[in-house]
């Protein structure tokens, strides 16, 4: 039997890594793909498709994760079409530097913070019919409280539009261990994961936005990171913020 995962924010980067990763792992998975923009979805399903393994699938699903009605909409079709949720990534993210501060942050917190907070409620029962489900929120270590007050860290630094996306990262940690705590006593495994700086939309669409000027990595190294905490390679550290190189502190 596949297991059954959903990823926000899988038309690309990170979230496309993940849904290929997923398509070609050892074991099968039935692939929800889902975006705010359905056509994306399917035009990222229609360039994944042919490298599935015989025995996963990808099917898309609409879901904004702004849109209250759009996360209950499709938390609704998931329990329709599969009765259950074994792997769920909050992975949609963005990170504006404007155009005005109470924009920034308004825009900012709305898809890094209330998206995922909305999502994980709306999908938790079908987690819990799981029999080893997974809930993994797409953070980064520049969310890192300590990081950020040590001297001595590469992240003792600010930088223009940085605020509003580090302030809903290190909220987005908190509402993680939140989530952690209301369900140890479930099987209910749960984590908070940096992806590193890899190739991504979330700082532009522009190649030089994406490659992070040259210097970002490849997305296939967090979809990779976050097999290995699907595959249960993490298990002992459930409840943590995960990446390469091991734990991040808060």
């Amino acid at each position: 039997m596949s297991r059954i995962a959903l990823i926000t924010g899988a038309n690309s980067g990170i979230g496309f890594a993940i849904a290929k990763m997923l398509l070609k792992a050892p074991e099968p998975f039935t692939v929800i793909a889902s975006g705010r923009s359905l056509s994306k979805i399917q035009d990222a399903i229609a360039e994944l498709s042919p490298s599935a393994s015989a025995s996963s699938s990808i099917v898309p699903l609409q879901l904004d994760v702004t849109d209250s009605a759009s996360i209950d909409e499709a938390a609704a079709a998931v329990k329709k079409q599969f009765g259950r949720l074994d792997v769920l990534v909050n992975n949609a993210g963005i990170c504006p530097e404007g155009p005005n501060l109470a924009d920034m942050f308004q825009t900012t917190f709305a898809t890094n913070l209330f998206g995922p907070v909305l999502v994980s409620a709306a999908f938790r029962s079908l987690l819990l019919e799981s029999s080893n489900p997974y809930s993994v929120y797409i953070s980064s270590r520049v969310g890192s409280l300590a990081m950020i007050a040590d001297p001595t860290s590469p992240l003792h630094a600010t930088q223009r539009g940085s605020v509003a996306y580090r302030a809903s990262k290190a909220a987005l940690n908190m509402v993680m261990l939140h989530e952690q705590l209301e369900n140890e006593d479930t099987n209910l495994k749960i984590f908070a994961m940096c992806p590193g700086f890899v190739v991504s939309n979330i700082r532009g669409t522009s190649e030089e936005a994406r490659s992070g000027g040259g210097y970002a990595g490849s997305p296939d190294v967090s979809a990779n990171l976050l097999y290995t905490i699907i595959s249960g390679e993490k298990d002992d550290d459930r409840g943590n913020f995960i990446s390469d190189l091991g734990t991040i502190p808060w």
